[in-house]
């Protein structure tokens, strides 16, 4: 059968694709933010709270913003800024606020269920309170908010039409979620550098297997690495894995997939500039091993990825939507982790 017929459809207004790719990504990082915190949580525990919290404002460049607001990043400051700051544009209330935005917009295309959902979860995370970030309640409330965001997900799944918009909302996801793998390894990054002698330790290794469940990723690991858990494997596996949902070589492959399908199926002309670019990343990934990578040094590769990703969606952007603007926290990441 030839599947790259044409398919007959009304041709997606730009406005349209643009709100689905930034529903997705906006979804996308709050679960990913939600895995940050769960994350940095477990690496308190280790004794390096102080170190551990400044290095989650860090990975997401808000250095400066918080510094302004908060002063000093302790613990309670942190869990505050990311979760219940309305006015902070990092946050999960303002992710998930910036997804049912767009979601409105798109009222005429998407259906009952997933607008229904998306605005019982928005309602919950701007009403969240300081008994439910503290303490022992984090983690539960991360794994709720990776939920709702999952939740929306499948409804996603099973119930909108496949389509071009069917595209762009992939194209989100998968951006975003590779985007945010390299910020789960840029955390561990900072934390692994103050003192060699941790390298290899029970901490260090503790650290590693908390990353790994962070990224959803421990059992699927344990198939490829039945025995043993070494900082290289866990690196390869979320970067270079080509079966890993989350892993970032899958998601760029996805991304190369959805825009030839825009190409071939709806004979959109503007993915040329974007293909190629994410051929270039794509191929910058599969052509160097992870010794490789982390011998000529990890946080100048991860950094390199994210400044591909950023073209990669400022190509999308610039050939799609309307009055296209970056996203305007991953340029400031990109600077200030360059600085």
């Amino acid at each position: 059968m030839n599947t790259t017929l044409p398919v007959h459809t009304q041709p997606l207004l730009a406005r349209y694709a643009e709100s689905l790719f930034w529903m997705a990504r906006y979804l996308e990082r709050t679960e990913n933010l939600a895995r940050l915190l769960d994350v940095t949580q477990t690496f308190e525990a280790s004794g390096r709270a102080s170190q551990a919290w400044e290095s989650m404002v860090r990975i997401n460049a808000d250095e400066e913003e918080f510094a302004r607001r908060y002063g000093q990043a302790t613990p309670e400051a942190v869990r505050r800024f990311y979760l219940l700051d309305h006015d902070s544009g990092t946050s999960i209330p303002a992710a998930v606020a910036a997804a049912r935005q767009n979601a409105r917009a798109l009222r005429p295309l998407i259906s009952t269920e997933m607008w229904t959902q998306l605005n019982m979860f928005h309602a919950w995370t701007a009403a969240l309170s300081e008994e439910e970030v503290a303490g022992d309640g984090l983690s539960h409330l991360c794994a709720r908010v990776k939920e709702n965001v999952q939740l929306h997900t499948g409804i996603t799944e099973g119930t909108f039409y496949r389509d071009q918009g069917w595209h762009f909302l992939q194209l989100g996801r998968f951006i975003e979620r590779a985007d945010q793998t390299t910020r789960l390894l840029d955390i561990k990054y900072h934390l692994l550098l103050p003192s060699l002698a941790d390298v290899g330790s029970a901490l260090d290794l503790s650290q590693w297997h908390a990353l790994l469940r962070a990224a959803a990723g421990y059992h699927a690991f344990r198939r490829v690495h039945p025995r043993g858990l070494t900082p290289r494997a866990v690196a390869d596996f979320l970067l270079l894995n080509g079966a890993f949902p989350r892993s970032v070589l899958l998601c760029v492959r996805q991304t190369e997939f959805t825009l030839e399908q825009l190409r071939a199926r709806y004979g959109l002309r503007g993915t040329r500039e974007a293909a190629e670019r994410v051929e270039e990343l794509r191929a910058g990934l599969e052509e160097h091993d992870i010794d490789h990578i982390v011998d000529t040094g990890l946080h100048e590769f991860l950094d390199w990825v994210q400044r591909m990703l950023i073209a990669i969606a400022g190509s999308i952007g610039t050939a799609f939507f309307r009055d296209w603007r970056p996203d305007l926290s991953q340029e400031k990441g990109h600077e200030q982790r360059q600085g």
